[in-house]
């Protein structure tokens, strides 16, 4: 039993000298690790601290090119910035060398530093110059070089409201179709490009967008395709439900007029319409890429589904006028196809939308 107690002590006092020696050499280790990495911080920071003053002496020539300063300004401004960049590797460096010196100094673990860290951020910045999502190192978020003047930038464009059909002979208030029940729906994306080098008012706007446009026909009706033929025909049972959904794929072109706001950075320009009135004229082409009917009717109490996906002599090639009346991103939406809805009809219909539009950027 002696013998045993012994073995015991023995044991317990190597596992404790070992774990003393870890103690003593774990922080010494940790601690020269950070140092290096500091150290190697030092040399980062300059090149940082270069390449801002690079980006910062670039926006200052745009400005002198466009004559927004003079050559004097210039210089003033570049020596500014040289003064700036200077202090700021100064002051970085400082912090850094005390860091060095709080670990050398200690033996006791300090976390400050890491190479492991990393970074969340959500969120872009002014002008969407930076991504909206980043996870990473934060000493690979290199400073970026953002261009002075962007003359293109880009919204999602959503729209939606009524829609119905201008049939040749006929008045609206005699359309065939339901006036409530049809609807339009459009969704896309849009490119917008100031026209002249100094000023806004005038921008292109394009982009391509899925344009779907419905027609409910009147008094339990439906469509019935006879040959090269559409036809508006009585359905045999109580009609819950008929809508035709014809799918168009259009690349909108507008010209859009209306005041904007000029902002000025140190680094960058831009203008803004903002909670400015917007007008926007224009028109789109594209193809048709899908046409289908569904009908919703009870047979015998019980109630029935059916969607038709055919041709039903749709025009293959879209084409029409279109414009937009907005304030910031909301806007008053007309389109008309010029292009008829069925080919080869004995009576010409063209369709025709008004609803809401948001230019969303």
């Amino acid at each position: 039993m002696q013998t045993i107690t012994k073995h015991l002590v023995l044991l317990a006092l190597l596992l404790s000298m070992q774990l003393i020696h870890a103690q003593d050499t774990i922080p010494t280790t940790h601690n020269q690790k950070n140092i290096e990495l500091l150290e190697k911080t030092k040399v980062d920071i300059q090149e940082e601290e270069k390449q801002r003053l690079k980006i910062e002496v670039e926006a200052i020539n745009m400005r002198l090119d466009n004559k927004d300063i003079t050559m004097q300004e210039a210089e003033k401004l570049k020596m500014d910035a040289a003064k700036k960049a200077a202090l700021n590797i100064e002051n970085r460096i400082a912090i850094v060398d005390n860091k060095i010196a709080l670990l050398e100094r200690n033996q006791e673990i300090y976390d400050d530093v890491s190479e492991d860290k990393l970074t969340f951020r959500i969120g872009g910045s002014e002008g969407g110059e930076n991504s909206f999502f980043y996870l990473g190192k934060e000493e690979n978020d290199k400073p970026r070089i953002r261009k002075y003047d962007r003359r293109t930038a880009s919204d999602f464009v959503l729209a939606f409201g009524f829609n119905n059909a201008i049939v040749e002979g006929e008045s609206l208030n005699d359309s065939p179709y339901k006036f409530g029940g049809s609807r339009f729906f459009e969704m896309g994306w849009a490119w917008k490009t100031r026209v002249f080098d100094h000023g806004n008012f005038i921008r292109l706007k394009y982009g391509v967008s899925l344009q779907i446009n419905g027609l409910k026909p009147t008094d339990n009706q439906y469509f019935v395709q006879q040959g090269n033929q559409t036809v508006l025909e009585n359905f045999p049972y109580e009609l819950r439900k008929a809508k035709l959904s014809v799918s168009n794929l259009v690349f909108p072109v507008h010209l859009e007029f209306g005041p904007s706001k000029r902002i000025e950075k140190d680094n960058y320009m831009r203008y803004s319409t903002d909670n400015k009135f917007k007008i926007g004229l224009g028109g789109y082409g594209g193809f048709n890429i899908g046409t289908r009917q569904k009908l919703k009717y009870e047979i015998d109490g019980e109630r029935t589904k059916e969607k038709q996906k055919r041709g039903f002599n749709t025009t293959n090639l879209v084409y029409g006028l279109s414009g937009y009346i907005a304030f910031d991103d909301t806007a008053l939406y007309v389109k008309y196809d010029l292009s008829p809805i069925f080919n080869d009809q004995a009576i010409k219909q063209n369709n025709i939308s008004i609803g809401v539009r948001f230019d969303m950027d």
